[in-house]
């Protein structure tokens, strides 16, 4: 993810599906759907990441909904999850897996 920017995110495509893949300040990383759900827009990469109630967050640029990084879950509506995808860094390059 070139640069140093954290807590940012970047969309890459990955088999065909666009994700939305995150670093935090701590270089920790995650990679989740880039599509919100409620919007139908592939927008989450530009969300805003943050922390609701101790849980890390990325808030949808449209309807402001939020999502947690590490499940997918939606904080105001349980029912909608989306689908994380395992990510790492070897040396320059960030690897995002199928995702569950």
């Amino acid at each position: 993810m070139g640069g140093r920017l954290s807590n940012s995110g970047v969309c890459a495509l990955v088999n065909g599906k666009q994700v939305a893949v995150f670093r935090l300040d701590d270089d920790s990383l995650y990679a989740l759907d880039n599509r919100d759900p409620f919007s139908r827009a592939n927008v989450l990469a530009r969300g805003i990441v943050g922390d609701v109630k101790g849980e890390r967050v990325v808030a949808s640029p449209v309807y402001k909904h939020h999502f947690s990084l590490a499940s997918g879950a939606c904080v105001e509506d349980p029912a909608v999850q989306l689908k994380v995808y395992p990510v790492r860094v070897e040396g320059h390059t960030v690897w995002v897996g199928n995702g569950s």
